[in-house]
C-alpha cells in the first residue's frame, strides 16, 4: 500500500492545477510546470484537494501511485515557495565567483571551470567560498547542484573540494610513519 500516494494534496492560495488528459500543468506565483503523468494513473481535483487513484493493487500500479502524487506535489510546492540548494567550497585557493550569467569555480585544476545558467535556474554566490542554486522545479535544481559539486567532490583525507551545506565527510586517517 502507498502511503504516500494516498496522502491528499492541500491546494494552496494562488496554484492553478489543470489536467488535460495524461498532462499536468500548475501555475503559481512563482510560474509554471508542466509535466506528463502515467496513463494509468487518475488525478481529481475535488474542493481545493487533489487526489491520485491507480487502477489495481499490481506492483507497477503501486510504484507509480506514490511517485505520481510526490511529482505533482513538488511541482505545486515549486510554484508556490520554489527549491533552494547550497554548496559549500572548503580548499586552500578553492573560490567561485559570478561573472555574467556564468559561475567560475576554481577548484585546483590547472583550468578554471565555467557553469552556464541553465533556463529557469538562478545560481548565486554569496561568498566565494558559497554557492546557492534557485528555482522552481526541483529535478532541475538537484541536478545543477549536483553537476556543480562533481567539479570537485570533497575527498576523505583533508575535506577538500565542493559539498552540500551541512553534508558530513567521512574522513580517513592517512598514512603513519614508522
Amino acid at each position: 500500500m502507498s502511503r504516500v500516494g494516498l496522502k491528499l494534496l492541500e491546494i494552496p492560495e494562488g496554484v492553478e492545477i489543470n489536467i488535460d488528459g495524461e498532462t499536468v500543468t500548475v501555475k503559481g506565483p512563482k510560474g509554471e510546470l508542466t509535466r506528463n503523468i502515467h496513463p494509468d494513473m487518475t488525478v481529481k481535483i475535488e474542493d481545493n484537494v487533489l487526489t491520485v487513484e491507480r487502477p489495481s493493487d499490481k506492483k507497477a500500479h503501486r510504484e507509480l501511485h506514490g511517485t505520481t502524487r510526490s511529482l505533482i506535489g513538488n511541482m505545486v510546492e515549486g510554484v508556490s515557495k520554489g527549491f533552494e540548494k547550497s554548496l559549500e567550497i572548503q580548499g586552500v585557493g578553492y573560490r567561485a565567483q559570478k561573472q555574467g550569467d556564468k559561475v567560475i569555480v576554481n577548484a585546483g585544476y590547472s583550468h578554471p571551470v565555467e557553469v552556464e545558467k541553465r533556463e529557469g535556474i538562478d545560481i548565486e554566490v554569496p561568498s566565494q567560498a558559497k554557492i546557492t542554486v534557485k528555482g522552481i522545479d526541483k529535478e532541475l535544481v538537484g541536478a545543477v547542484a549536483a553537476n556543480i559539486r562533481a567539479i570537485r567532490p570533497p575527498e576523505p583525507y583533508k575535506g577538500k573540494g565542493i559539498r552540500y551545506e551541512g553534508e558530513h565527510v567521512r574522513r580517513k586517517e592517512g598514512k603513519t610513519a614508522k
